[in-house]
């Protein structure tokens, strides 16, 4: 699956909730950083 797309998607839903980066990682479970790189597409699988 593409990282950009699903970067994107993930950065379009948290927009929708109106949620920070910070607040959907806290939601989750994981670090700010980690939404960031999965936003950007920079994460590796």
């Amino acid at each position: 699956m593409n990282q950009l797309l699903v970067g994107k998607f993930i950065t379009r839903k948290r927009k929708e909730k109106n949620l920070t980066q910070e607040q959907l990682a806290e939601k989750i479970g994981v670090s700010n950083k980690t939404i960031s790189k999965w936003e950007t597409g920079v994460s590796q699988s």
